[in-house]
């Protein structure tokens, strides 16, 4: 599961990770959520990268009901190239969830301790995704929603006492197979959709402020001080 997201990385290091691509200007966020838009980097309509902020929650582009975007934030990264619901995206709209960090919660006694996840190094990763435009009949002049949902896989050892699944990390290698939809990606997809390395990762816990949607400022990400069980990792 993943179901909240950071991204606090200065646009400067966006545009060295992608060797150049322009970013524009953005406020900090500490609580990304569903429905919120998530950056993106995808393949452009004349195969050129662009990047592009896309909701959270994928609408299939056959529905009729766009709230069923709220209950497909994750796509299972096993089941995703049959499933209706992304099948198509998977062999034609993939793109990259650019983030530094996301939150899971781990169940202590009766309560569920929030946990921050990032990079050891504190660098911004790229997450396997999936995108869609989806047009309103009842609207057919208006611009198309344009939405997303992170692939997860397996947790590793690191993540496993927290949940068990993580989302997928991609590494600069396979961000050009990733992205390339003029070549559908037969199934399996491993080793791209392997979990990341148990080492990679640290975790801390935070506060119940992240809880709530609306909050959204750095002390989401700040360690918590309330007493926890010491032997979760």
């Amino acid at each position: 599961m993943c179901g909240r997201l950071t991204l606090r990385t200065p646009t400067s290091a966006l545009t060295a990770l992608f060797s150049g691509l322009q970013f524009s200007q953005r406020a900090f966020r500490f609580n990304i959520c569903p429905t919120h838009p998530l950056l993106c980097v995808r393949q452009g309509n004349s195969l050129q990268l662009e990047s592009v902020d896309l909701r959270w929650g994928l609408i299939p582009a056959w529905t009729k009901e766009p709230k069923i975007g709220t209950g497909l934030i994750n796509a299972r990264s096993e089941t995703a190239a049959s499933k209706p619901s992304f099948r198509d995206a998977f062999q034609h709209r993939r793109c990259l969830i650019i983030a530094d960090g996301f939150f899971e919660w781990k169940k202590t006694g009766a309560t569920k301790q929030p946990f921050y996840i990032c990079r050891k190094d504190q660098q911004p990763f790229c997450l396997a995704g999936l995108w869609e435009s989806w047009q309103d009949e009842n609207h057919p002049t208006q611009a198309p929603t344009q939405t997303c949902t992170v692939l997860t896989t397996s947790a590793n050892d690191f993540m496993a006492p927290m949940h068990d699944r993580m989302p997928v990390f991609l590494e600069p290698d396979q961000f050009e197979r990733w992205l390339d939809k003029s070549n559908p990606l037969a199934e399996p997809t491993q080793p791209m959709m392997s979990p990341l390395r148990t080492d990679s990762l640290q975790a801390y816990p935070v506060s119940t402020l992240v809880n709530r949607p609306n909050n959204d400022s750095k002390e989401c990400i700040a360690r918590s001080n309330e007493p926890i069980q010491q032997n979760l990792f």
